[in-house]
């Protein structure tokens, strides 16, 4: 089952939709895609010509997969620009997911500045591929696709404060547009930075997630591979915090991001 039959899936039923364990993270849902699910019924309460500008996410509970869960939105105000909008993940009655989101039209401003352009990497094929091995990897693992440029990979004893390379969906296809619930699993794919400096497992999630998307957004298709970028701007007491980029494959900046995540080890 891929991105594409999710949110059929959520168009058709938004108060039944289950996320299979083949979508997992441990003994959770992936995180990205339930924000993807929570944003794209969120996206259906606004105005067109209205872009997302920014999330805040809270992951309040797992929400578990073979279950079904329910994804509903709330108009909290609609100005002149910007709507504001409440979403949620809820499954047996517990809200599993938070999201509020800022939905806002392009004003006349004078002020025009470029987002960073992506930094030099090796080029995907020469970068290690994260393979699906079945009960070592996460399952979600086999519908995305990630190549490590830089810093370790998890439980490596890595001690890089990056870890960047290039990501994107297993299943994709040519004809297939990339919109921001794509990007939210494309982004949300890598595992938290920090399990990187690890020697042994150790199980992490995500407390909270913000991310912010540069409007108008350059052309995606399901086969690209977008450039991602995770900065470790502080780990203790089994919280790490970590900024990160994606960018598009021509070096256009498209989303940041910053986590907040629980390390179990």
């Amino acid at each position: 089952m891929n991105l594409a039959h999710f949110l059929q899936a959520l168009h058709a039923d938004p108060q039944q939709v289950v996320i299979p364990s083949s979508w997992a993270n441990g003994r959770a849902s992936f995180g990205g895609l339930v924000a993807a699910l929570v944003y794209e019924v969120m996206r259906q309460q606004v105005p067109e010509g209205r872009p997302l500008r920014s999330l805040a996410i809270t992951f309040v509970g797992p929400l578990a997969p073979d279950e079904p869960a329910s994804y509903e939105a709330q108009v909290l105000r609609e100005g002149g620009s910007v709507s504001q909008v409440l979403g949620k993940a809820i499954q047996n009655g517990q809200v599993c997911a938070l999201v509020q989101g800022s939905f806002g039209a392009a004003r006349s401003s004078k002020v025009h500045l470029q987002g960073e352009r992506a930094p030099l990497i090796k080029a995907v094929e020469d970068c290690t591929e994260l393979r699906y091995l079945q009960g070592l990897t996460p399952e979600l693992v086999q519908h995305l696709a990630m190549r490590w440029a830089v810093g370790g990979m998890p439980f490596s004893n890595n001690p890089s404060r990056e870890m960047s390379g290039w990501v994107r969906l297993r299943n994709g296809s040519a004809d297939e547009t990339v919109t921001e619930a794509h990007l939210l699993v494309l982004v949300d794919a890598w595992p938290p930075a920090v399990l990187s400096h690890l020697s042994t497992f150790a199980a992490g999630s995500s407390l909270t997630w913000t991310i912010e998307f540069m409007q108008p957004a350059p052309a995606l298709h399901g086969l690209d591979w977008c450039q991602y970028r995770a900065l470790i701007e502080h780990a203790q007491d089994g919280y790490s915090h970590i900024a990160a980029s994606l960018w598009a494959p021509g070096g256009e900046l498209v989303a940041i991001s910053r986590q907040t995540v629980t390390v179990f080890g």
